[in-house]
């Protein structure tokens, strides 16, 4: 491709909204341009990156043993409220109306739809297990779209869907998925590690998250040596051993004016927030919760759904606490508190002598004991982690680093099978749910978070395996006969031979054309320069490390060919 017939707007300065490097770089690059709040247009370069992962991702589908099809973005509002999702989704469902007033969803995955063609087409546990793939547009209504295409309202994804007549067949093709995963963003020249993670509106028991390192990343994950990883929604610590009853001061009430807060109430009692126990409460459907943490500890309400048993919990207004409790605001506690669910963390358990409010106004109870001025049946782990808590698996501290989610695999199990009443017959010829499980891969997010890791101060440093071109040809006077004459000759060459090449046959400023060559940064360029041509030779430097070696121009066709198909063998799995 030459450089004068391509579109390739690069920019000097940096856009003002772009929050991070990829996003800073894609449109300086000239990969993307905006049209509106979290919507981009893939220009040529970006299209070229996006199309390398693609086929990475669908050639390790195939061998996983997937069936590539393309289901439509739209899909009728019946089949979303069949499964339950169509007011459990929320806002960020997409929904239009056609012109008979019938709602639409524009997918943002496509569980029902593909539940929806197995219930019609597969009856027999002879066909199974079957696993269906596509690579596809999807639709998310963003609250806060951001970070270019990282964080964004429209996309491209991979989403398979696997079929299955019990768990244990489920778990291979899941391992399998796992392994194909892995496979894929190793390929991709990609430092990712797999993580325990929620699975949120998409259900399900068992999923794993698939993060790429990067400081700017969305998400924080938690990690034990051990091997234990887990994002922040689902990061669990060991379990402490319960207080010991010897110790236990007498309980007593103690005025505490005007004091609301953890920060008041311990500065007020000479206290630390740790042994102070905060009493929430939680409006949970039509009744209410009170939840338990320590002082110096936060919920974390994705873990606490999953205690509750239900999304439809929100914290209980001023005037819902004193109803419920007798007292004011900030003043709730467990002492004495009647027809409400306790919930306390795990950490409760461990505490003594706690501090805690007395259900009215002004007033706290010091030297509460779990055991003898309140109980507790149910504990869950309902915190958000925080680095150096102890690892569930091992006891270690955990540690903690961001990363960006590129891809998640799922077990779904009959969710979406059990009310869609998607069935097949066993041998007996018996009824049974399809076992379902589910896989995705944002491959447009999976551009972005490569240029994540892989750029310097001058630009995008491509790993060879997803950059648009392999090859950047460089003459620095297209005016000069020879050396222009020379690059064509390497271009034809290296285009005859199957290489993936960018000319930059522009009549501009030798200088500007570096620069723009470092920005764009495909992994290796061929310069043609004046001294070089005299000498009848031609630079060929490597972008990531900088290294520069002459080649003799009548050679240098053949080493850049074997050069890039060394640097593929580096990423070849």
């Amino acid at each position: 491709m030459r450089w004068t017939e391509y579109l390739l707007p690069t920019l000097k300065e940096t856009p003002a909204e772009a929050e991070i490097i990829s996003h800073r770089l894609m449109v300086r690059a000239g990969l993307v341009r905006k049209l509106s709040s979290g919507i981009y247009s893939l220009l040529p370069l970006g299209l070229r990156a996006v199309k390398k992962v693609e086929n990475i991702v669908r050639e390790e589908m195939n061998r996983a043993g997937g069936s590539e099809i393309l289901m439509p973005v739209l899909s009728p509002s019946e089949l979303w409220t069949e499964s339950g999702r169509w007011n459990v989704y929320g806002k960020e469902l997409m929904r239009v109306k056609d012109r008979h007033d019938r709602f639409f969803a524009l997918g943002p995955t496509h569980e029902e739809v593909v539940t929806d063609i197995v219930r019609r087409d597969v009856r027999s546990y002879r066909q199974l297990p079957l696993i269906l793939f596509q690579i596809q547009t999807k639709f998310r209504d963003e609250v806060r779209p951001r970070f270019g295409v990282v964080r964004a309202r429209e996309f491209l994804m991979k989403d398979a869907y696997s079929f299955h007549r019990d768990e244990a067949c489920l778990a291979k093709t899941y391992d399998r998925m796992f392994e194909a995963y892995t496979r894929i963003f190793k390929r991709c020249g990609l430092r990712f590690g797999p993580v325990e993670a929620d699975s949120g509106a998409i259900g399900g028991d068992v999923t794993h998250e698939f993060m790429v390192f990067a400081e700017t990343g969305e998400s924080q994950v938690f990690a034990c040596d051990c091997g234990y990883a887990a994002t922040i929604d689902t990061a669990e610590c060991e379990p402490v051993q319960a207080a010991a009853e010897a110790g236990q001061a007498a309980l007593e009430k103690v005025s505490t004016p005007g004091t609301t807060t953890v920060e008041e109430v311990t500065q007020f009692l000479k206290k630390k927030p740790s042994e102070l126990l905060k009493t929430i409460i939680y409006k949970v459907g039509d009744e209410y919760a009170a939840v338990l943490v320590r002082g110096d500890r936060e919920v974390n309400e994705i873990k606490l759904g999953r205690a509750l048993g239900t999304t439809d919990f929100v914290m209980a207004a001023a005037e819902e606490i004193e109803k419920v409790t007798g007292g004011p605001l900030g003043f709730s506690g467990p002492v004495g508190l009647k027809g409400v669910r306790l919930i306390a963390d795990h950490r409760v358990a461990g505490m003594a002598n706690m501090v805690t409010g007395a259900n009215e106004a002004d007033a706290h109870y010091v030297n509460v004991n779990l055991g003898r001025d309140f109980d507790v049946r149910e504990f869950h782990d309902v915190i958000v982690a925080i680095e150096g808590d102890p690892c569930k698996c091992c006891g270690k501290p955990l540690s903690t680093w961001r990363g960006i989610e590129v891809g998640q695999i799922f077990k779904l199990g009959t969710k979406y099978s059990e009310v869609m009443k998607a069935r097949f017959l066993d041998e007996q010829g018996e009824e049974h749910p399809f076992v379902m499980g589910c896989y995705g891969i944002g491959v447009t997010r999976t551009v972005a978070a490569a240029i994540e890791q892989h750029n310097d101060k001058d630009g995008i440093v491509w790993p060879i395996s997803i950059a648009p071109f392999e090859v950047h040809i460089l003459p620095t006077n297209v005016s000069d006969e020879d050396l222009r004459e020379t690059a064509e000759a390497i271009y034809t060459g290296l285009t005859d031979a199957g290489i993936e090449v960018i000319l930059d046959d522009r009549d501009e400023r030798a200088g500007n054309k570096f620069k723009d060559a470092d920005l764009v940064g495909t992994p290796l360029r061929v310069t043609v320069g004046e001294r070089a041509a005299k000498e009848g030779k031609v630079e060929l430097r490597h972008r990531k490390t900088g290294e520069t070696i002459k080649l003799d121009r009548r050679e240098a066709v053949r080493i850049i060919v074997d050069t890039v198909k060394d640097e593929k063998r580096k990423l070849a799995v």
